[in-house]
């Protein structure tokens, strides 16, 4: 039987993220969302979801997510039976780009959390088109439902997160690397030399979607979800 899949949200995100493949795979497999909400480091974070997730698992994770998933294959690669990278980033924090997020925190301690959303997923984050405006009041709603407690929690394990180059090029797992062509936060050329990283890697583009593809493309990212989902636990 196909293992369990496990969905893991970006930040500011909750299972809403993954509606459209939730919707589309629980039909065919055991898959579920789980929290990146209890911890202020990545390192926390992860521990706390290996006490709770099952004995083995596929993972995929989004922005924020997908970093909480390269320090669960670090920390158990045993478990890990497929990994997938979606708009993310392996490496750590740079002091320019942590210093970059001081003043989306003190938007978030003023309680300003539309001013904190409209911070991370700026005008060149997201693909432009119609329903760019619907993407974004859901990305408003989910952050006023996680709270400002939760955001800077989620702000300060980014500013913390170590590098994962050295835990990508030891995966030995089918993995799925994919990000929306129109992703100004982390970039096509970030997720080519991700996917160069990984022994097993497969690279999806997801044309007219940006940062957020689960939501702006979600036919396409599901069927590349079904397709990784469905490759060889033992690769040729």
């Amino acid at each position: 039987m196909q293992e369990p899949l496990v969905f893991l949200p970006g930040m500011m995100c909750d299972a809403r993220v993954f509606g459209p493949q939730l919707a589309a795979l629980s039909t065919e497999m055991a898959v579920t969302v789980a929290p990146i909400t209890q911890g202020d480091r990545i390192e926390e974070i992860a521990s706390n979801l290996l006490d709770v997730l099952p004995r083995k698992f596929a993972l995929a994770g989004l922005s924020l997510g997908g970093i909480v998933a390269m320090e669960v294959l670090r920390r158990a690669p045993d478990r890990v039976s497929r990994i997938a990278l979606m708009d993310t980033n392996p490496l750590a924090e740079t002091p320019q780009s942590s210093a970059n997020l001081e003043p989306l925190i003190i938007k978030i301690r003023a309680g300003k959390l539309t001013e904190f959303v409209d911070g991370i997923l700026r005008p060149d984050v997201l693909a432009p088109g119609p329903g760019r405006a619907e993407v974004m009041a859901l990305a408003q709603d989910m952050a006023a439902h996680l709270g400002a407690t939760v955001l800077l929690r989620q702000v300060r394990a980014m500013q913390r997160r170590r590098d994962y180059q050295s835990v990508l090029r030891r995966c030995k797992t089918p993995a799925l690397v994919l990000c929306g062509e129109h992703d100004g936060l982390t970039p096509i050329k970030r997720h080519k030399f991700m996917a160069d990283l990984i022994p097993y890697a497969q690279l999806e583009v997801i044309g007219g979607a940006g940062h957020l593809p689960t939501l702006e493309r979600p036919d396409e990212t599901t069927q590349a979800l079904r397709t990784w989902m469905k490759q060889p636990l033992v690769l040729q």
